[in-house]
């Protein structure tokens, strides 16, 4: 199981992006800025907890260390 956060800021197109912090992904947000999904077997996962969550905003895997979930 992996563990993974979202970005409570939003990019610049209005998503907010998911991130697995067992891999180190070097675009973390900033500890502050973090909101725990917690553990997950995979991303996919993990975005659906997200998106169960935060109805209504844009959810997105990061490029970098969720590539499987990202989609803009």
């Amino acid at each position: 199981m992996q563990k993974f956060v979202i970005n409570k800021n939003q990019q610049a197109n209005g998503d907010h992006e998911v991130h697995n912090t067992s891999t180190g992904c070097s675009y973390m947000p900033n500890v502050k800025n973090q909101i725990d999904l917690g553990y997950h077997v995979s991303c996919k996962e993990a975005v659906i907890e997200a998106k169960k969550r935060w109805t209504g905003h844009r959810i997105n895997g990061c490029y970098y260390c969720s590539i499987a979930c990202h989609t803009s």
